[in-house]
């Protein structure tokens, strides 16, 4: 028996014998994405931590994330098993950020990103991903705001203000992920445009810095990539511009497909910190345990909750 076969077969056990379900971001690792009974993005992963009947949730993915799950899910065990993988993003944003963002905006509706604490969820007028950021913001334009706050994503901010026509303000204006800041810039996208001209389909995440975004043939979630990667089955080649963890499901989904990630070295070393042993760890010994605050935890669930199903509303 393998070694990878044996864990799997530990994992399943503790699996049935605990009640529990393993959720996992499209980013995380091929064999962690394998084990998970449910794979996908942040919009989807807080839907599925909403629905779940399991009695324990082993969140594969950043720390703000099974903070949200555990937020959603009260009653529930909550299991992250690298409480030290974290997101550079989520944690570039303070409360005073918020603070001065609203008192030089009065009015405004602050639309929290989902990658951030979760004090600032449970201080946000919505919660959205790079899914609903758009469409929440489009709703509110259509219900008579013209400037709306977005935290703590600057590049996200802008994609919504390019899409909607609203003015955006982002808090604080220097977040940003690294990943997509850096190994989703430019330079990867017009190396990739001068290797394969119009061959290839380039798809990058609203993260991506705007001249990133103004050259690709299609900018959304991961979600949205995935969904959109059949659009373009007569190229040579689809090329993801965001973490490469996305290819491996990608691949899965479109096996008739060529995908490949835009940067091969677009990695996010903290989402691939949750390890196949870690999660078997954490069921055997039940640890470490998600817990948040539960009255910062009740007002983010409503936020949170009223944000969801509005996104589904609008996207019909």
């Amino acid at each position: 028996m393998s070694y990878i076969r044996g864990l799997v077969e530990r994992l399943e056990r503790l699996k049935r014998e605990r009640r529990a379900v393993i959720l996992a971001h499209n980013y995380q690792l091929p064999e962690v994405q394998d084990v998970a009974d449910f794979v996908g993005d942040s919009l989807e992963l807080a839907r599925q931590a909403m629905e779940t009947d399991a009695d324990v949730i082993v969140f594969a993915g950043v720390r703000f994330m099974a903070e949200m799950a555990a937020a959603l899910n009260p009653d529930r065990v909550v299991l992250h098993p690298v409480p030290e993988a974290g997101c550079p993003l989520a944690d570039a944003l303070l409360e005073p950020h918020v603070t001065r963002a609203r008192e030089a905006y009065p009015g405004a509706p602050l639309l929290v990103y989902v990658n951030s604490p979760l004090w600032a969820k449970a201080v946000a007028d919505y919660v959205v991903t790079s899914a609903s950021a758009a469409l929440i913001a489009g709703y509110l334009k259509n219900q008579g705001y013209d400037t709306i706050l977005l935290a703590p994503d600057r590049n996200l901010a802008d994609h919504v203000a390019l899409t909607t026509g609203v003015r955006v303000v982002p808090v604080p204006g220097y977040g940003h992920c690294p990943i997509h800041e850096y190994l989703v810039s430019p330079y990867y996208v017009r190396r990739a445009r001068d290797k394969w001209e119009e061959r290839a389909a380039i798809l990058v995440h609203p993260e991506a810095p705007r001249e990133s975004r103004l050259m690709a043939d299609f900018v959304g979630s991961t979600s949205q990539m995935l969904r959109a990667i059949q659009r373009f089955r007569d190229r040579s080649v689809v090329l993801l511009g965001t973490e490469e963890g996305l290819v491996y499901r990608a691949r899965r989904l479109y096996p008739d497909i060529r995908v490949e990630p835009l940067n091969p070295t677009a990695v996010c070393i903290d989402m691939k910190k949750i390890t196949l042993e870690s999660i078997v760890d954490a069921l055997e010994r039940m640890k470490p345990r998600v817990t948040v605050d539960p009255s910062i935890a009740r007002r983010a669930r409503e936020v949170i909750e009223e944000s969801v199903r509005l996104a589904y509303r609008l996207r019909g």
